[in-house]
């Protein structure tokens, strides 16, 4: 009977030490930290990956990630510094850089998650504040606006360095507006719009009347030159006519020959109807003509 119970604890005490053994090792992967806390107080803090050794039953480990991670902060509304709210909805990603310091101060990651909320939350709404809404809204390029998201990073970033955390970036996913003022600001940019492009069609009317006028000029100077060259060309060719006239008529019988055929040429344009009578005066240069011998 002594025997079997013997060997009844020496089972036992093999089974607590196969126990205790299994319970002093802890595995560490790459993408892990891990807190060693014995009663309560972190004894040693590790991101190496591996085997690494405990005191069974009372060290307790404590896992936490070192990957980037994201956190979808819930829409919430702030005020801009003309009065009007605003309804943004934004999410954060980070990251544990000191892990020794989140466990302190935090804990654990729906904590941390419900301080980068209030944190991204108050930089969100001070920022805001120092805006009006159309500087928030507006057909402005995209930088203007990273400049802020930038700077609520930055701020939210050296508040939560307390907690060790790091945090890498804020981004806004959208700007909403309350039901109440959505129309007015979709009907203020609408006007806007607007007078933008009535000031471009005026300045395109302007810079066309401008081309037309221009236009207009260039030809009236063409064509007062092609004008000025025309009778230029005109008179030259009547003097170059009259010069020939005379060098062919150039004695009295040729002068008188080309008046004879003047003559001829009055007399048929006269006699073209059906009237074939012609009085003629015989002083006039014609009937002189026609009556000479």
């Amino acid at each position: 009977m002594a025997k079997t119970t013997g060997k009844i604890i020496l089972a036992v005490v093999i089974f607590l030490l196969v126990i205790c053994l299994f319970n002093s090792f802890y595995t560490v992967q790459e993408d892990q930290y891990v807190c060693l806390v014995r009663f309560e107080k972190i004894i040693e803090t590790t991101g190496e990956a591996g085997l690494h050794m405990k005191v069974p039953f009372i060290d307790q480990v404590k896992i936490f990630p070192k990957a980037i991670m994201l956190y979808d902060i819930n829409p919430s509304e702030v005020l801009t510094s003309d009065k009007q709210n605003m309804t943004v909805d934004s999410y954060i990603l980070w990251k544990i850089d000191d892990p020794r310091r989140f466990y302190q101060s935090l804990g654990t990651i729906p904590v941390a998650e419900q301080r980068l909320d209030a944190l991204t939350y108050n930089a969100l709404k001070n920022v805001m504040g120092t805006l009006a809404q159309a500087d928030i809204i507006n057909m402005d390029s995209g930088s203007e606006r990273n400049t802020i998201y930038d700077g609520i990073a930055t701020t939210v970033s050296n508040l939560a360095e307390t907690y060790g955390i790091h945090v890498v970036d804020v981004k806004i996913k959208r700007f909403d507006l309350p039901e109440a003022n959505e129309q007015a600001v979709y009907n203020r940019m609408i006007s806007e719009r607007r007078q933008i492009a009535e000031k471009y069609s005026a300045d395109g009317e302007y810079e066309a009347s401008i081309i037309r006028n221009q236009v207009d000029k260039e030809v009236n100077i063409l064509i007062s030159n092609a004008k000025a060259q025309a009778a230029a060309l005109e008179a030259e060719g009547e003097a170059e006519y009259m010069r020939r006239l005379a060098a062919a008529y150039d004695t009295e019988d040729k002068k008188d020959f080309y008046e004879f055929t003047l003559a001829l040429d009055a007399l048929k344009a006269s006699l073209n109807g059906d009237e074939k009578t012609l009085i003629l005066d015989k002083e006039s240069p014609l009937g002189r003509f026609l009556l000479r011998q």
